[in-house]
């Protein structure tokens, strides 16, 4: 059965640029951009993204991450996600 998680995570500033902070699982796409958009506005936070993924929880296949909204100074590359 597949499954779509829902998260809000912020970048941070990192010697070699921005690296990601704690991600936070949100209930639907909508809290994850609101969640996304707080994170964005904190002190120390460079910006941030709402991103979902879905895959089957009982095999671990997951798909690649969708970027729903972003926030901010993000990397360009988002595919590690």
């Amino acid at each position: 059965m597949d499954v779509t998680y829902y998260v809000a995570l912020p970048f941070v500033a990192a010697d070699d640029g921005v690296a990601a902070g704690e991600a936070t699982e949100c209930l639907s796409a909508n809290a994850a951009v609101m969640r996304a958009e707080a994170l964005s506005r904190e002190p120390g936070i460079m910006g941030a993204v709402a991103f979902s993924r879905t895959g089957d929880l009982s095999s671990g296949d997951f798909g690649d991450a969708k970027l729903i909204r972003k926030f901010g100074e993000v990397p360009e590359d988002l595919s590690a996600l």
